[in-house]
């Protein structure tokens, strides 16, 4: 026999021709359904993504193939994704080749590719990635019926007039077992049609030749099963097709483009309100105040729920979650933007007034969710697509702060920041107060030169805890010979947390006057305390001509440990665990100089389970802070400080933001565990171990 196969086989003339038909229409149904989602995007306003399109298109490609942001997280998740992913592609490519052959090459010129070595080789390649296919959703199937914490979708509430995400559960249940259908009816196809005759060369197709075997020795080689069987796996693979732009399966094309149209500097830089934007609102008010890259965004999200058990506010007790913002903004504006899709129940209609469309902030995605967000990045790191949560959640929160819908507490902080400049409400001739209790003067980097320009931060100037950190921060940098000023009262909050609350207008002016303080100073490089200053300076500022170097004061201090002119007289016997701050390790991956630091004073460093880019919030950023938290069940900071009680022996807490001593040291007392662990800031380690000559500093 030669050595190919027959594509149609023993089919009728009318077969052939309905199954062209059908493969037609469903085809037509597709495109009709891409096109409906392509006008949805293009009614969003401009992203600015098209640059570096080649470099864009490269890493996006990366991260596909490799399923490097897939397996990060989760190794089960990533290995049963890559293996449908490759089977699927491979089953894909090989689906065309046979369609260019039969339908192209064979009909056109009377030739075909699909014979001999080729084929034997082609045979292999498809049974291979077919089982791979098929291992991959089992694997997904199994585990989604294990009802991990990701997949949980148990906190709507109807009465609040949020959507009912059981329908969310159905499509991916329905999508996968589509999958499962056309893979295992795929194999049977192949092992009816090899049953028939068992060709020798069909060994090349291990599991159609078993399949084969089995078929032949219970009677089953019909051409009707061939014909039945052939027609279930041609109208699963047709239904597929059609139904891609209308369900889950729509990410399988929206997740490159998704990743490859990402901001690299995605949280780390929120974008700023156009003058065309603020002439109707700061905020997002309405759908098409979207870009289409968030819209597309919406679309792109697999609901695989590595955000929603990610986020400390969701882990408190609060009603927020990443994922079911994203869901619920897709779902509504599908519904708006006539792009439903088939397996999610809709929004239950609740109304604001007598029949008024319920507002994007405050009624589609509740108060209460928008204001729980800590921006600690966590949602944004863990996404395997590249979906900006916290641009979509600070964009709502600016239409909040508009209409002046938010605490009182917070309300009455920015009051504060807009007239003296600090959350405190301080006079601005307080800022520099802590310098009072050292030996020494610090200089003004206003009137001196200085090599490094300290920017200390609200929490360092005015907190009683940060002002004695601050202190030995000082002493340790004047005992090493630095060189460093501060800018006295000149110095306004970094505005940071300003922006994450939704205050674009004060976060403007915060920056515009740091920034005309800061070019009037004579310094070579900025170093912070604080890691909200850190981020802010660094990647936000340059986009109002503040272009500077900054550095965590961490930096510096390894820099100086390891020039020796940090001398360690004193090795310490601590037994310790660290925290990365979010705004340090996650938002500007600064993990490394801390630990340096650990372990050069002695220290036995343990671990937590969440470190690095993994490490869990404090749950001070994004204004939380400011805003009460007596609500919650449970205190990210607690949360937190139980992680670290669950190590052995470790009974330091080491911490280097100011904030993070602020509420970790809050959290011991509250959590009932003061005794059992001591919150230290990193100096205080430096301190012990430098010696007390050093390190001595003189109380205020």
């Amino acid at each position: 026999m030669e050595v190919t196969r027959e594509i149609f086989r023993h089919f009728p003339k009318w077969m052939e021709l309905t199954f062209y038909i059908v493969a037609f229409s469903a085809i037509g149904i597709f495109l009709y359904g891409f096109y409906r989602r392509y006008k949805k995007y293009r009614r969003g306003r401009d992203s600015g993504r098209f640059n570096n399109l080649a470099g864009r298109f490269s890493s996006a490609l990366k991260k596909m193939a490799t399923h490097e942001t897939i397996s990060k997280r989760d190794a089960v998740a990533g290995w049963g994704h890559f293996l449908i992913f490759w089977g699927f592609i491979v089953l894909l490519i090989g689906t065309t080749i046979i369609a260019i052959d039969h339908d192209f090459l064979e009909a056109v010129f009377g030739i075909s590719i699909l014979k001999g070595t080729f084929y034997k080789w082609f045979s292999l390649a498809m049974d291979v990635f077919g089982v791979a296919f098929i291992v991959g959703l089992l694997m997904m199937i199994f585990r989604r019926a294990k009802k991990p914490p990701q997949l949980d979708y148990a906190r709507v509430d109807l009465k609040k007039g949020e959507y009912d995400r059981k329908g969310y559960t159905v499509d991916d249940k329905i999508f996968a077992w589509i999958l499962l259908a056309i893979g295992i009816t795929g194999f049977m196809i192949e092992g009816l049609r090899i049953a028939v005759d068992m060709p020798s060369f069909e060994v090349w197709s291990p599991v159609g030749w078993r399949l084969g075997h089995w078929f032949r020795g219970i009677g089953f080689t019909s051409d009707a099963a061939f014909k039945g069987t052939y027609w279930v796996h041609a109208v699963a693979v047709m239904a597929f097709i059609a139904l891609i732009p209308f369900s889950k399966a729509m990410h399988m094309l929206v997740d490159f483009l998704n990743l490859m149209f990402s901001d690299p500097m995605s949280a780390r830089r929120l974008p700023g309100v156009t003058e065309e934007k603020m002439k109707e609102s700061m905020g997002y008010i309405k759908l098409e105040d979207f870009t289409w890259s968030e819209l597309m965004d919406f679309d792109a999200c697999t609901k695989c729920g590595r955000c929603h058990v990610a986020c400390p506010a969701r882990t408190a007790g609060t009603a927020l979650s990443p994922r079911d913002i994203i869901l619920d903004l897709r779902t509504y504006a599908d519904e708006k933007m006539g792009t439903p899709e088939l397996f999610q129940q809709t929004f239950s209609g609740k109304q604001n007034g007598k029949g008024k469309e319920p507002a994007l902030a405050g009624g589609i995605i509740s108060q209460d969710r928008l204001w729980s967000c800590t921006t600690c990045m966590a949602c944004v790191e863990a996404c395997p697509v590249g979906i900006d949560h916290l641009n979509t959640i600070v964009n709502l929160r600016r239409a909040l702060v508009e209409e002046g819908d938010m605490e009182d507490m917070l309300q009455d902080t920015l009051q504060n920041l807009g007239d003296y400049g600090n959350s405190f409400g301080k006079s601005d001739r307080m800022r520099a107060r802590w310098t009072k209790g050292l030996d020494f003067k610090i200089k003004d980097a206003r009137k001196q030169e200085v090599e490094y320009l300290w920017f200390v931060g609200d929490y360092a100037s005015f907190d009683a805890r940060g002002q004695e950190i601050s202190r030995k921060v000082a002493t340790i940098l004047h005992r090493a010979g630095v060189d460093f000023g501060i800018l006295y009262e000149a110095e306004k909050n970094s505005g940071n947390d300003v922006r994450r609350v939704g205050e674009e207008g004060l976060y403007e002016m915060l920056a515009e006057e740091n920034i005309e303080t800061l070019n009037d100073a004579k310094f070579k490089t900025i170093f912070t305390t604080d890691p909200h200053s850190l981020n802010t300076i660094r990647n936000e500022y340059p986009d109002f001509g503040g272009n500077y170097t900054i550095l965590h004061y961490t930096e510096l201090i390894a820099n100086l440990i390891k020039d020796g002119k940090i001398p360690i007289s004193n090795k310490l016997n601590k037994r310790v665990t660290y925290h990365d701050p979010c705004y340090l390790g996650r938002y500007n991956g600064e993990t490394e100089n801390p630990r340096d630091i650990v372990n050069a004073l002695g220290c036995d460093l343990v671990e937590m389970p969440r470190n690095r880019s993994n490490s869990f919030c404090c749950g001070a950023g994004g204004g939380r802070i400011w805003m009460d938290d007596s609500h919650m069940t449970e205190r990210p900071s607690e949360n937190r400080i139980k992680e670290a009680l669950s190590l052995d022996g470790v009974d330091v807490f080491v911490v280097s933001c100011p904030k993070d001593y602020a509420m970790f040291t809050d959290a011991v007392k509250t959590s009932g565990n003061e005794g059992k662990i001591e919150v230290m800031d990193i100096i205080d380690l430096v301190g012990e171990a430098v010696g007390p000559e050093e390190a001595a500093v003189e109380e205020a």
